[in-house]
């Protein structure tokens, strides 16, 4: 356990020294800042630009729109951030050597895995908090104040569905020992089980079906949350990740450095 924490320590820290986690943050907050200014603020910005040839009036937006927003956002951009924090997890340690050298200190292959994947999850968990968080305050001054709990709740989930990308990643980071192709590997991900969450009997077990329990809980519409479905999106998630980080450690076992 001393060993595994070692280990982690060293990935927060050179997370911090070379700027990754400053980065990731500001993207984050960014982020946050932007659903619900856009939400708020685009269909006045679409009437100003199009004026009268607008030929139906525009909804009204609403602090639901703000939660869309932020979900779309985080679906696309913070997927992108998670991919590219974990492209060079292992690769880039394969490859400069220090991989070799942290495993003679010993540190078991199995810590060496486990503390850079707990490392990933809480910096992306760090990301995610400074997102909902300056959403959060964003939709009440220009919205209503909307449910704590219920935004927690977005949190977890969105922290869940982006930790998916960011372990294929990793695991494919770990098995090609190429940042390049383990960042193909994760795009591809994203985009074709994306595409895939357009059959229903798939996508309840894929990340995206998180979304509609996340609106729901983020906006106290708990009339609408589907617990089944919540359920068996949680399960999958879990699974894929599961299968993934154990993927990645067998395969390192087995790796020459």
């Amino acid at each position: 356990m001393n060993r595994f924490l070692v280990v982690l320590r060293k990935e927060l820290v050179e997370s911090w020294r070379t700027r990754r986690l400053p980065a990731v943050l500001i993207m984050f907050i960014t982020i946050g800042l932007l659903a619900p200014l856009t939400a708020k603020y685009l269909p006045e910005i679409i009437k100003a630009a199009l004026g009268d040839e607008i030929s139906v009036p525009l909804p009204v937006p609403t602090a639901a729109d703000a939660v869309l927003q932020l979900q779309k956002n985080l679906g696309q951009l913070g997927a992108f951030a998670a991919i590219v924090l974990a492209m060079n997890a292992v690769a880039g340690e394969k490859e400069h050597g220090t991989a070799a050298f942290v495993l003679t200190k010993p540190v078991r292959r199995g810590a060496f895995i486990g503390a850079k994947l707990v490392a990933l999850g809480l910096v992306i968990g760090l990301a995610v908090v400074a997102a909902i968080m300056v959403a959060w305050v964003y939709t009440a001054v220009l919205f209503q104040p909307l449910p704590i709990a219920g935004w927690l709740a977005l949190g977890v989930l969105s922290w869940l569905a982006l930790s998916v990308w960011a372990s294929i990643t990793f695991f494919a980071s770990t098995v090609t020992g190429s940042a390049a192709a383990a960042a193909g590997v994760g795009i591809v991900a994203l985009i074709v089980l994306s595409l895939v969450s357009a059959v229903p009997q798939v996508a309840r077990f894929l990340p995206p079906a998180l979304d509609g329990p996340a609106l729901a809980l983020a906006t106290g519409n708990t009339a609408d949350l589907a617990v089944d479905t919540l359920t068996t999106a949680i399960g999958g998630s879990v699974g894929l990740l599961v299968a993934s980080a154990v993927g990645a450690w067998l395969a390192f076992r087995h790796q020459e450095l």
